[in-house]
């Protein structure tokens, strides 16, 4: 049943969102004085509606996103000789580009807020900011042969401490060592894997630089190897300091505001790092659907997201359930600004080609052109439209015959 309701709630999720992407540019129309004829959540057969003014609103049956009917929002759509004057396509440009980026600023708003709630109420998962701010540091360090052993070791009489001999503390965060900067704690175990010895190390404590020097060891432990994490471990000898990083930052209601803030701009790059890699994930897709193993890194749909959502209530990592509804948010707020029709961002692209272009014009003293004449892109458009269907039925598929699982 937890699985059920987790599967059901993320679904819920992403339809809120939808909907509440259509209210943005429904808002942002009616405040400039736009005529927005209809507002449904949904697609299909009509529940109900009901109009209030000059818009009808309603829900219709099938809740897999929505639509907000604005009047003229191209020069090509059909307007009444009352609904011309207010038609969308006759207003300033950064007005209608307002208004159709309307959408994606609402999700970019929705992630904020559940990154913020995260943050003040369960913390934030460090796992994703990497901040290398010392949460422990052992009373030693030693050889060991399972991560276990390795992160808390029995210590002897004589075993080296190097953090607690070298005057590190917990809640030090570390800035640089031997003068490379440090910005995640991925950096600092990297240098530190490769050194033995006296080591400078640079910490911000309490907002003050302390420098420090730490006798950096050499010790046997586990790891996977990268090309095969399924397979075995192998055991191998790094350097070690002996301290721990925090899984989890934690805020309280005011410093939440830029942990969430901080952690946003941190999703917004990784965001934009996996559209750039999409295109060279589509054929592992294609091989999961045939039986090849499933790379956890490969595009998900609703369908495997909404799953995941239901795995991680089934085993009650909550903070994981409100990321990755944060996560898709962010997603689908940058994929939706693509210059690329039908989506928003090429809505956008199109109306500040007229704006330049008619710039140009006015500088070699010509009129204005008239508005792009959609018709002709029409080509193109059905193109992309069959790529990103045909991407949607792949995902879709993957993710019913070889789903992504948390363990």
């Amino acid at each position: 049943m937890a699985y059920v309701f987790g599967v059901v709630l993320f679904a819920l999720g992403i339809c809120v969102s939808v909907a509440l992407h259509e209210a943005g540019h429904m808002l942002t129309a009616k405040a400039f004085g736009m005529k927005v004829r209809r507002y449904f959540v949904g697609f299909g057969p009509k529940v109900f509606s009901f109009r209030r003014g000059e818009t009808e609103y309603g829900l219709k049956w099938i809740p897999l996103g929505g639509f907000c009917d604005i009047a003229g929002m191209t020069a090509l759509d059909e307007v009444t000789p009352d609904e011309a004057p207010r038609a969308m396509w006759r207003f300033k440009t950064w007005k209608r580009t307002v208004v159709m980026a309307a959408g994606s600023v609402t999700h970019f708003i929705l992630g904020f807020v559940v990154l913020y709630l995260m943050a003040a109420t369960m913390g934030l998962p460090n796992a994703v900011v990497g901040k290398p701010q010392i949460s422990s540091v052992s009373e030693c360090v030693r050889s060991a042969t399972t991560d276990e052993e390795y992160a808390n070791p029995v210590c002897r009489p004589g075993d080296a401490a190097p953090a607690k001999n070298g005057g590190i503390q917990p809640g030090d965060e570390i800035v640089s060592v031997n003068g490379q900067r440090t910005k995640t704690y991925a950096d600092v175990t990297a240098l530190i894997q490769n050194l033995s010895g006296p080591t400078r190390f640079e910490v911000d404590r309490n907002g003050q630089i302390v420098p420090l020097t730490v006798d950096v060891v050499r010790v046997e432990r586990p790891v996977t190897d990268p090309a095969n994490p399924s397979g075995p471990e192998k055991i191998v000898t790094v350097g070690s300091i002996g301290v721990t990083f925090p899984n989890t930052l934690e805020y309280n209601a005011i410093t939440a505001i830029g942990g969430a803030a901080s952690f946003t701009g941190d999703m917004f790059v990784q965001t934009w790092q996996r559209l750039i890699e999409f295109p060279e994930r589509i054929p592992a897709v294609v091989s999961s659907i045939f039986g090849g193993e499933r790379d956890p890194n490969t595009p998900v749909s609703v369908v495997g997201a909404s799953r995941i959502g239901g795995e991680a209530v089934e085993a009650g990592l909550w903070s994981l359930f409100l990321l990755l509804l944060a996560s898709l948010n962010f997603f689908v707020g940058v994929f939706n600004l693509l210059p690329l029709l039908p989506l928003d961002g090429g809505h956008i692209a199109i109306v500040w080609y007229e704006r330049v272009r008619d710039w140009i014009r006015k500088l070699r003293g010509k009129a204005a052109g008239g508005p792009v004449d959609y018709s002709k892109l029409s080509a193109v458009t059905v193109v992309l439209v069959l790529i990103g269907g045909a991407v949607t039925l792949l995902t879709v598929t993957a993710d019913i015959v070889n789903p992504i699982r948390l363990q």
